[in-house]
């Protein structure tokens, strides 16, 4: 063969080795897009797959603590309005609190007699504070809700039989329902009065509105609520001193025993808000530490909620 011929055979065996190549080539690219594709597909549907779980997870807990947050906000515009009073005092039943101070005598000689109290249980952690109390020999009292699962039922009795002060704080605990009327409380009421009852064989003679009394939920007037517990003998109890465990943010120990201490000394009767809640951890930790700065105080006497108590309320009756 001419050495002409030998280039151009040459030539022509290169040209079909790159047009091999780029076959080659052309059909790796077309199995491998799609796969790269599918796979990059896959794991965007399963980033949405997470979202939309934890997004539902989300919805769920929304749902479960929608009346706890309703619950939370009444509570701080409770505070507020209470601090809105002349001078920073809050009225009861038409007086300030400073003349609040001739409770009778029979329940403690003390000067300063403070009443802790928790809300919205009981939960998993009532067992705990009364396991606190009881090592501490403090009597507290217990504003309950409608929950009637075994755990719930034991321990709403163990309250009563330790003898602390069992009250009531509504069977719903949800605003929407509780507050749209003066039959539907009615309701609420008297389903919780009954349950309670039949639970303890003891009857309730102590309320606390969920929010408090001057909560700014309600569509009713809550005097017209107040009127009826005063017709059904119940007295109802709002607070003067706050942890602030009400609110949506996890407040630590010493912020807690901060706040349900620093201002004793200055009240004759308080009432300490607390809640008995899944979500409210640091209470049951910051309870021990309470119980023993309060004890520390001279003069000074921690005692359950009876009928001698001086009421703590909100609103003023008399308007």
């Amino acid at each position: 063969m001419s050495e002409e011929g030998k280039r151009s055979a040459s030539a022509r065996q290169k040209r079909v080795q790159r047009l091999k190549r780029l076959i080659i080539v052309t059909l790796l690219t077309m199995i491998l897009t799609p796969s790269v594709c599918c796979v990059a597909l896959m794991l965007q549907v399963r980033g949405l797959n997470r979202r939309i779980e934890e997004m539902a997870k989300r919805l769920d807990l929304l749902e479960q603590t929608s009346d706890s947050q309703v619950s939370n906000l009444g509570e701080e515009l409770s505070m507020l309005y209470a601090s809105a009073q002349a001078g920073g005092v809050l009225d009861v039943g038409g007086k300030p609190l400073q003349e609040l101070g001739d409770e009778e005598k029979s329940t403690s000689e003390a000067q300063h007699k403070v009443y802790l109290t928790f809300d919205d249980g009981p939960s998993i952690y009532t067992s705990e504070i009364l396991d606190i109390l009881a090592e501490n020999d403090i009597k507290a009292t217990f504003f309950v809700v409608g929950k009637e699962d075994e755990h719930s039922q034991e321990m709403i009795q163990r309250i009563v039989e330790e003898g602390h002060t069992l009250g009531m704080h509504s069977y719903s605990h949800k605003y929407s329902e509780l507050y749209a009327s003066l039959e539907s409380f009615e309701d609420d009421f008297t389903r919780q009065r009954t349950y309670l009852e039949e639970l303890t064989g003891e009857t309730c003679r102590f309320y606390r509105f969920p929010g408090g009394s001057s909560n700014t939920v309600s569509k009713v007037s809550m005097r017209e609520f107040a009127d009826y517990l005063d017709s059904q003998d119940m007295v109802f109890f709002d607070w003067n001193i706050s942890s602030g465990d009400g609110g949506r943010r996890l407040l630590d120990v010493d912020t807690l025993v901060k706040n349900c201490t620093s201002d004793l000394e200055q009240k004759s009767t308080a009432v300490v808000l607390m809640h008995d809640s899944a979500d409210k951890r640091t209470t049951v930790d910051a309870l021990p530490e309470i119980i023993k700065k309060v004890l520390a105080m001279e003069d000074t006497a921690i005692l359950p909620i009876t009928e001698d108590t001086v009421p703590v309320q909100h609103i003023n009756r008399e308007k």
